[in-house]
């Protein structure tokens, strides 16, 4: 019989790409989400008999608590996602990002298996050139950093649970954003041609939306050598500046003009450069390259308008 799979949030940006996978891998999914950006991400999935969507707020008790008894696993992916949405909804980002988290934790028995994903901006400002590794201290500077390391804080409490540690995430979605690094970058320099870059020498990490989920489908396969532990996840090749990554993209479309400005700051002043040895110790190796990724975005770009696709 198929394992079941609860995955909250699972019609946003990183859902709409696992759910797939997970159905594809032979397990039955539970989809919790609000449908708040009212796009029909999960709408090829519905003729699958092991697919489900529940139109609800992961912040109900009442309504979580018999989708939770069910699960076999729970990916808690619902989240406000990244420091401006934070901003400008504390209390949504503290009751979704932190305190969902715990009363969900707090439903579940120690035989269910928990997979979070946290973000890695919870590194803050890193030591130049030495590598920030999962022993290293979190300094998390945001809202959204400080409600993501204190809900990873409560996954690993649970137990029987392992938390990724998400570089930042870029390629196309059904569920697309366009406000996420590579994907701004990338659909500036294809529709604008230039960007006005502020910390142009910040650095930070970068992984393809679709290695993440099959990242955390190597926890899965891999639950029992893994369980309780934290793993960074992203591209080895792909710790980088801002203007680095610039430089990347201008190699596909050479007309991209790009400068530094004095002005700006990023309001999680990510600047770190990230080890991802210990995930690819377990055998999980990325498939995509960010050199894919931006190839996939121009092709994406033709057919997407900005307006649309953002979380602010």
């Amino acid at each position: 019989m198929a394992e079941t799979v609860l995955v909250t949030g699972g019609a946003g940006y990183l859902g709409s790409v696992m759910v797939p996978q997970l159905l594809a891998a032979g397990f039955k999914v539970t989809v919790v989400d609000d449908f708040r950006h009212r796009m029909n991400s999960l709408a090829a999935l519905c003729a699958d008999p092991n697919f489900d969507a529940v139109r609800t707020d992961c912040r109900d008790e009442a309504a979580m608590r018999p989708l939770a008894a069910k699960a076999d696993w729970v990916i808690p992916l619902a989240a406000l996602v990244g420091a401006p949405l934070c901003k400008l909804d504390p209390v949504g980002a503290v009751t979704t990002n932190r305190d969902a988290i715990r009363m969900l934790a707090g439903m579940l028995s120690k035989q269910q298996r928990l997979l979070y994903p946290t973000t890695n901006s919870g590194y803050g400002l890193g030591e130049k050139d030495k590598f920030c590794d999962e022993n290293s201290p979190l300094h998390p500077i945001s809202l959204y950093g400080r409600t993501k390391v204190e809900a990873e804080e409560i996954v690993l409490e649970f137990g029987n649970s392992i938390s990724f540690r998400l570089a930042t995430v870029f390629g196309m979605s059904p569920r697309m954003r366009i406000d996420l690094l590579v994907n701004d970058f990338t659909y500036r320099a294809l529709r604008d041609r230039a960007v006005v870059i502020f910390e142009g020498s910040f650095k930070r990490n970068y992984i393809h939306i679709r290695d993440v989920a099959g990242g955390f489908l190597h926890g899965m396969q891999n639950f029992s050598r893994m369980r309780n532990q934290v793993y960074n996840m992203g591209l080895s090749d792909a710790n980088l500046s801002k203007i680095e990554l610039a430089e990347r993209i201008k190699r596909q479309l050479p007309n991209f003009v790009y400068m530094e400005s004095q002005i700006g700051e990023d309001p999680d002043k990510r600047d770190y450069i990230v080890s991802n040895a210990k995930l690819e110790a377990t055998g999980w190796r990325p498939r995509y390259s960010l050199e894919d990724g931006i190839r996939e975005l121009i092709k994406g770009y033709t057919m997407l308008h900005n307006e649309q696709f953002a979380n602010v």
